[in-house]
């Protein structure tokens, strides 16, 4: 009785609850990276801390509901990944419960915090700023590809960063006197469609916009890239590895991991509006010879001698 006694009195586990625009699969790496932050800020999953997943797996339309129901069960914090949506749905379910975000844009130019340094509020978290590098792609696919006249830029038009980030490419290649087409995709089919329009549209290569759904298709999009023999740069290494070419950005895994330690000082009692906001420090080009290989592209050497990583 009196062990059953001391186990009543044991205060309730914290819950995190992990709401992700991704699929739990391809997200594996992406779970064990939060996981080892959370452990080096000590909480460990079924030891001291619970986490509920919720994974949207590319359809944006079901966050609202998942977000919801994380504020109704009065989950201790919240990790919203996967891009801006996850993180619209949470502030819209809740102004309360602690939100750490993982996303590519920048987040006061979005309006999730007041300022990098004092977020304010109750959500903070790490910014990839991959919405920033748009311009820096346009710039290395021009490298790779001189006589390219004509370059494609594929969005996701559900995510909320379509629309700005189309609008800096435009003004990129603008300012590079370079043609540029824009097209759309927020399914399975409409990813093959696009592909398909390509040659119809005489593109010479693509810059693939920053997405969680697009991240999630990463293998369809390598097979594609492939098949249509079009060189195409990314902003993360998974799709590198995946077989896509080029990719420049920041290192995914390690801010899930950071993202992980942010959440296990929130449940240690630091407040969200206390947390600056972390920003990357290295931008990693990496590519894949084995791919450049297959349509018979020609990697400029002065892009070989400053990738960070070659994959052979």
């Amino acid at each position: 009785m009196a062990a059953l006694a001391a186990r009543a009195q044991q205060p309730a586990m914290p819950v995190i609850g992990f709401i992700s625009s991704r699929s739990p699969d391809e997200s594996a790496s992406a779970v064990v990276a939060f996981r080892q932050g959370l452990a080096e800020a000590g909480y460990v999953e079924g030891q001291n801390v619970e986490i509920s997943f919720c994974w949207a797996e590319g359809d944006y339309d079901r966050l609202p509901m998942m977000a919801a129901d994380l504020a109704r069960r009065q989950v201790t914090a919240i990790l919203a990944t996967g891009g801006n949506p996850p993180v619209l749905a949470g502030k819209a379910a809740t102004a309360t419960i602690p939100i750490v975000f993982i996303i590519g844009s920048d987040p006061v130019e979005v309006g999730f915090v007041a300022s990098l340094n004092r977020p304010g509020g109750n959500v903070t978290g790490v910014s990839l700023f991959t919405s920033l590098l748009v311009a820096k792609r346009l710039e290395l696919l021009r490298e790779l590809v001189p006589a390219g006249t004509i370059i494609a830029f594929l969005v996701n038009p559900d995510n909320s960063n379509a629309r700005p980030d189309t609008a800096v490419m435009q003004a990129a290649a603008a300012r590079l006197g370079q043609k540029l087409i824009v097209l759309s995709a927020r399914t399975e089919q409409d990813i093959d469609l696009a592909f398909a329009s390509l040659g119809q549209q005489q593109a010479t290569a693509l810059v693939v916009n920053t997405d969680a759904f697009f991240l999630t298709r990463r293998n369809q999009l390598a097979s594609l890239e492939a098949r249509y023999a079009i060189p195409t740069i990314h902003d993360l290494r998974e799709y590198a590895a995946a077989g896509g070419l080029i990719s420049y950005g920041t290192n995914l895994p390690n801010a899930y991991r950071q993202a992980g330690i942010y959440v296990g000082r929130i449940l240690k009692g630091d407040k969200p509006s206390d947390l600056p906001v972390q920003e990357p420090t290295k931008f990693d080009l990496v590519i894949n010879l084995r791919t450049a290989k297959a349509p018979g592209i020609t990697i400029p050497p002065s892009l070989l001698v400053r990738a960070d990583e070659v994959i052979e």
